[in-house]
């Protein structure tokens, strides 16, 4: 009998588009993804892009990475009302148009709030009309969008499709994170002692990504 391992190799690799954090950059968020093991990379098909805003402040990653840096839409203080969000929707859209079919999103920050609200905005046809559905999330601190208008549509519905979220200890979205679990249809929890920021994958947590993904790998392929 052929060992798990050759199942890997012939199996079709999800195509994953991963949306980086507010006022980073796809450079940024791919730096970050690959201190990841690489038995985890490479049963993956993982596209960075851009946001389509260059960053209109300051960035929180000066210093450490280089610009340019760009945001997906801009908020105010309450984060209750949103800048541009009907263009970040168009231009996710023409992105995976162009560069798909993807099967899921992987997305940091910002971009882990835009991942885990797109499904549920896809399914009311609002948003992703024009591709197939989201079949699956990886969340690294994530939480729910606060602006009433696009809240009520994108979680109006438990968000079904199978989820990976990363939960930092020490991380300031933490508690939204944990509000969004609550929307989710038996999401998979991979806690972590760091705070704001994309942890590498330590032995523990390995086999939890690693039983994820052989799911969404046949997900993918029954539903091919």
């Amino acid at each position: 009998m052929g060992s798990g391992g050759d199942v890997g190799i012939n199996a079709r690799k999800p195509r994953v588009l991963c949306l980086h954090g507010f006022r980073t950059s796809a450079e940024i968020l791919k730096k970050q993804i690959y201190k990841w093991p690489e038995s985890v990379l490479q049963k993956l098909d993982l596209v960075f892009v851009d946001a389509p805003f260059p960053c209109q402040g300051k960035s929180d990653v000066e210093g450490i990475f280089d610009p340019p840096y760009y945001e997906w839409f801009r908020f105010n203080k309450e984060f209750t009302e949103y800048t541009n969000f009907d263009e970040c929707l168009k231009y996710i859209e023409d992105l995976m148009i162009e560069h798909g079919p993807f099967d899921g999103l992987l997305g940091f920050s910002q971009g882990a709030i835009l991942s885990a609200g797109l499904p549920g905005l896809q399914e009311k046809g609002v948003a992703l009309t024009k591709v197939p559905k989201v079949k699956f999330l990886i969340i690294i601190a994530g939480a729910k969008f606060k602006a009433p208008q696009v809240a009520e549509k994108a979680y109006s519905s438990p968000i079904s499709c199978p989820s990976l979220h990363f939960l930092g200890e020490t991380d300031f979205l933490r508690p939204y994170g944990a509000e969004l679990l609550e929307s989710c249809v038996e999401p998979v929890v991979i806690k972590h002692p760091k705070g704001h920021t994309i942890p590498r994958i330590d032995d523990d947590s390995l086999k939890t990504v690693t039983g994820f993904i052989e799911r969404i790998q046949k997900l993918c392929e029954a539903q091919d």
